[in-house]
């Protein structure tokens, strides 16, 4: 088989296998983090950040680390099956943005943080809120959720979301608006935000490939 391969042919191979694996990464990723915390309202974003880390670096029983498929009444329970309480809370969602989509983007997110929490985008933090904040499946109090703009450039992308909650953890959802949408999504394995291969996954390719061809000349 390797002998019969030519250079037009294995262009072709290269050219199919990277469309393949752009397509195969079509939605959202998320993940959730959860570790046990007593630690209540924190002074700044960063310090929001730092606290929540801190502890779902620590493995604790009930307690844990996962990919879910769609971000929507996630809880400590119910992803986890652990306790409702003293709970720190780590979302993170890797998506993409195309060029048609680039611009300005909205985001927001319903939590139950009893001692608040703090969004990070790109690294950046887009803002924190010190107080109880219990959304209980509506928008309609701003005081209660996380809504935040931001203009966004054509590639991938991550949001973070930091909470801690006292008692007693309630079902979460986040969501974002892309530019030019008429209405929010829920971010899920479907949401069709698909995550644009980084320069070394292309370097990768070409490198099997590569060994692919002197491989084919040896055999020569």
């Amino acid at each position: 088989m390797i002998k019969r391969i030519n250079g037009k042919l294995l262009t072709g191979l290269v050219v199919s296998t990277m469309a393949a694996y752009i397509g195969s990464a079509n939605a959202s990723m998320i993940t959730v983090a959860t570790g046990y915390s007593t630690d209540q309202y924190q002074a700044n974003a960063a310090d929001y950040k730092t606290t929540v880390e801190a502890a779902v670096a620590i493995p604790s029983v009930g307690y844990g680390s996962t990919s879910v498929a769609v971000f929507d009444n996630i809880s400590n329970q119910s992803v986890f099956g652990g306790p409702n309480s003293n709970v720190a809370f780590a979302f993170t969602i890797d998506f993409g943005v195309t060029a048609a989509q680039a611009g300005s983007w909205d985001f927001r997110a319903g939590v139950d943080f009893g001692f608040g929490g703090a969004v990070f985008l790109d690294g950046v933090a887009l803002g924190y809120m010190d107080h109880d904040m219990w959304w209980s499946g509506s928008y309609a109090n701003p005081s209660q959720f996380f809504d935040y703009a931001a203009t966004l450039s054509a590639g991938n992308h991550r949001l973070n979301i930091y909470g801690l909650e006292g008692c007693c953890d309630g079902g979460q959802q986040a969501q974002f608006l892309a530019h030019g949408a008429t209405g929010f999504t829920t971010f899920s394995s479907t949401d069709g935000q698909a995550a644009i291969p980084e320069p070394t996954t292309f370097a990768l390719l070409g490198i099997g490939f590569l060994g692919f061809g002197v491989a084919r000349k040896r055999k020569q």
